[in-house]
């Protein structure tokens, strides 16, 4: 099986929370602030509780999953970790921000940033409640010294059976939110879009349905302001070939030559290099994603702009041996508890801003 590894850079000289990168057009080495955006499918990180308006009874002490309260802070304490750690060997820190989805609450959320491995980044939580049957939302954590948010609103996506149409299914809502990323307007929008269940083919409309909902988001933030600068992130649950992307949202594989308001996916060229985020029956895929707004890859860097992506699939978080080895190390398998992270890797990319000769160093990202 390939092994996957996440993108490594060079020519990178970290000095008090920033580097000294030569850009390939430029004579010198410039200093830059550099910020990460993360996304994590957590993998179900549900509480002990039993909700009696959702079907989460499995992950209950009762349930079939066994889900004690040992357990419980087992995965915040193993989903802290990784949250901590993503881009910190460039930045130095943990994530500016942070989507993250498969989490059944606000408290599980709070639990998450009040760990010991977290506490002291200063962590804000938005969050809201979506009408998904087993009661799973996506979230946005952010660094308060960081971004400030203004605004956030959670934008439902209305799902009919396609065999019935009077029978709708209950899924996560697109979660969107703007602010002031150290003072630049900035908008992120959270996914969670419908599973394959019952077969890609059979299933893809949902998805379909999904990247619509997602075009009409960002077209609306294009009417306030033609230039935005937007990072829609998440879970797709299909491809950045697949139809969602190439014929709805019409991404581009590259930056080069990008035309205004057209959508960045850096994700697409990792999966055709072999890359993937989750494995099933010794196949790859590269549901989770990070797609950028052609405001946000301008290569002068005078406001934060895209410079890399990644796969965050640090050694920890890779199954070590048994049938699934190689494949993310989820905390839940067909034999039980495992004690691992999520049955997805997460992805990032990093944000760079060049600072002039007369800026004093600022936080690290």
């Amino acid at each position: 099986m390939k092994k996957h590894k996440s993108p490594y850079f060079l020519g990178i000289l970290i000095i008090a929370n920033f580097f000294s990168v030569e850009i390939a057009r430029g004579q010198e080495n410039r200093s830059y602030k550099i910020l990460t955006v993360a996304f994590y499918n957590v993998e179900n990180l549900f509480d002990t509780e039993n909700d009696p308006l959702t079907f989460d009874d499995d992950r209950t002490p009762t349930g079939k999953d066994f889900w004690t309260e040992e357990k419980y802070r087992d995965k915040i304490a193993n989903i802290s970790k990784v949250l901590s750690e993503i881009g910190a060997e460039v930045t130095g820190s943990s994530p500016a921000i942070i989507g993250i989805c498969e989490i059944e609450n606000l408290e599980v959320l709070e639990a998450l940033v009040s760990h010991p491995n977290l506490s002291s980044k200063d962590y804000g939580i938005i969050h809201y409640d979506s009408p998904d049957s087993r009661g799973v939302d996506v979230g946005l954590l952010y660094r308060r010294s960081i971004f400030t948010p203004l605004n956030s609103q959670s934008r439902r996506l209305m799902l009919y059976e396609a065999e019935d149409p009077s029978k709708r299914i209950y899924t996560r809502d697109q979660l969107v939110v703007s602010g002031l990323l150290n003072g630049e307007e900035t908008h992120f929008i959270v996914n969670h879009w419908p599973s394959r269940s019952g077969g890609e083919a059979k299933s893809s409309y949902r998805r379909e349905k999904a990247a619509f909902l997602n075009k009409q988001i960002i077209d609306s933030l294009y009417q306030v302001d033609p230039y935005a600068k937007i990072i829609s992130m998440g879970d797709f649950n299909d491809d950045p070939t697949n139809k969602s992307f190439k014929k709805v949202l019409q991404t581009k594989a590259s930056k080069e030559n990008l035309q205004f308001q057209e959508l960045y996916n850096p994700m697409e060229k990792m999966l055709k290099e072999g890359h993937g985020t989750l494995a099933y029956r010794d196949s790859w895929n590269l549901f989770d994603q990070i797609i950028l707004s052609q405001a946000l890859t301008d290569d002068d860097f005078s406001s934060f702009n895209f410079y890399k992506a990644g796969i965050f699939n640090k050694e920890y978080l890779i199954t070590p041996n048994g049938q699934y080895k190689g494949y993310p190390f989820r905390s839940y398998g067909y034999s039980g508890y495992t004690g691992g992270y999520s049955d997805h890797f997460p992805v990032f990319v990093y944000l760079i801003r060049s600072l002039s000769p007369s800026n004093s160093p600022e936080g690290g990202g």
